[in-house]
């Protein structure tokens, strides 16, 4: 057995998850973190190479793979630098801040001959794979409308954690750091959308955030289908609800609790799909919570593509793909 050989870029709650799957997977081998935050080092095991500048972590270490934990911001240059060193490079969400970074990573990567693993860990979501399987095996006929619910708290204490989150520049806004999962997983169950119309407003985080904190939008998707997608970071206290419903021509069935990580209901031509109620599974930071945890997953994807030549669970066009969504929902507003 191959081990692969990973490095991380950025060690804050994202990148420390990253470091825990790899350290506990048999076939991986953490050689190296980078962060600006020097007292991080401390929390390493001793044979793990610590770095404050990607520029000495790429020239000293013999990683095979780049993860890139950094803020939204940094995403398309941490990753360019990392391939052109001769790595492939795992990509948190959201891939990028635009379709045009998106292209030059991909472009990049095409040139290193390397490849770009795009994190969007929801899709390994026990009840996202089971509706999956219903719509390959076209058990649901044609799909007529779907409705995605994301209603999340995102309180002060959130914002102070890191100067880049609620900067317009560096942290895009709601569709990109909180919900481009739910984006993802409309476009892996549903399909691209063409259009968009929507309207957002920033109703309770004005002293904290330079965009938007709740949004609804209509869009159509290429399949013909209606889409119905609500956001907000605003749910009093703590995170509601994270849910997609679709509804079709033989089926109607709806994929909830606070995480994708229920079948809450469902009504199909057929046998029923078995029953899926995951708890404890959301990523945990204290202050706040986060989507399922299934890094762990992710971590193993790029181990049997780099060993096996398994499929990639998300390719680089697909986590570009998503952002050209996002942009479009921002452009019609």
């Amino acid at each position: 057995m191959t081990k692969i050989k990973f490095a991380i870029i950025g060690f804050g709650n994202i990148g420390k998850r990253h470091a825990e799957h790899i350290l506990n997977n048999e076939a991986a081998e953490l050689v190296a973190v980078c962060d600006i935050n020097t007292l991080l080092q401390e929390q390493l095991p001793s044979n793990v190479s610590f770095y404050q500048d990607i520029d000495s972590l790429l020239n000293n270490n013999n990683a095979d793979v780049l993860c890139v934990c950094t803020p939204n911001y940094l995403h398309e240059s941490h990753t360019i630098a990392g391939l052109r060193a001769g790595l492939h490079t795992v990509v948190e969400k959201p891939m990028a801040l635009s379709v045009q970074e998106c292209n030059r990573m991909i472009e990049a990567a095409e040139i290193a001959g390397k490849m770009i693993f795009a994190v969007k860990q929801n899709r390994y979501n026990p009840p996202v794979q089971a509706v999956k399987k219903l719509l390959e095996e076209h058990r649901l006929g044609k799909t007529f409308l779907v409705q995605v619910n994301c209603f999340w708290n995102r309180g002060d204490s959130y914002y102070t954690q890191s100067d880049w989150r609620g900067k317009k520049d560096k942290d895009g806004g709601c569709l990109f750091t909180q919900f481009s999962h739910f984006v993802d997983i409309l476009y892996y169950l549903n399909g691209s959308i063409i259009s968009a119309k929507g309207s957002i407003n920033n109703f309770a985080h004005q002293h904290n955030t330079q965009f938007e904190d709740t949004g609804s939008f209509v869009l159509n998707a290429a399949n013909g289908s209606i889409v119905n997608f609500n956001f907000t970071t605003c749910s009093y206290d703590k995170n509601m609800e994270g849910a997609i419903t679709l509804f079709a021509e033989h089926g109607t069935v709806k994929i909830g609790g606070q995480y994708l990580n229920t079948i809450e209901y469902q009504q199909l031509k057929g046998a029923a799909i078995p029953a899926i109620n995951i708890s404890a599974k959301n990523n945990d930071y204290g202050a706040y919570q986060g989507s399922m945890s299934n890094h762990d997953k992710l971590i193993q994807n790029v181990i049997d593509v780099l060993n096996n030549g398994k499929n990639m669970m998300t390719t680089a066009e697909e986590g570009r793909e998503v952002v050209r969504m996002i942009e479009l929902m921002y452009q019609s507003v």
